[in-house]
């Protein structure tokens, strides 16, 4: 079992940064992909970035490229999402997740992640 415990969202003004981290721990852990998703009431959730937990190889959502940037530091089992240049469209609720298996890293599809914290909220006003 992986437990997953997210911090860092809060309420920024457009154009300000925000850093959410995310801790990983259980004796299960063994992550081939850690990822963010985010959602918004009445959508599905959707990956933004996402990174390779050996390789570290990372991916990004069109929309983030640029302004977003995921890392993670292994000894801590810990993933970040440093945030920057947010604007009101980032406003969500901000979930890690872990996949064991190479498809949540073709697929990045939420069903392909098995693990998930309880999701924290950022808000961006305008």
């Amino acid at each position: 079992q992986v437990q997953l415990v997210e911090s860092g969202g809060g309420l920024v003004q457009a154009g300000g940064s925000l850093r959410l981290s995310c801790a990983a721990s259980g004796r299960t852990f063994s992550p081939y992909v850690m990822g963010w998703f985010r959602q918004v009431p009445g959508k599905e959730r959707k990956l933004v970035a996402s990174i390779h937990w050996s390789s570290g190889s990372i991916y990004y959502e069109d929309s983030v490229k640029g302004r977003f940037t995921i890392s993670r530091d292994n000894a801590k089992n810990t993933v970040y999402l440093q945030m920057n240049s947010l604007k009101p469209e980032d406003t969500a609720a901000y979930y890690c997740a872990v996949s064991r298996n190479i498809q949540g890293w073709r697929t990045r599809n939420p069903s392909d992640f098995g693990s998930w914290g309880q999701g924290t909220q950022v808000t961006v006003s305008s």
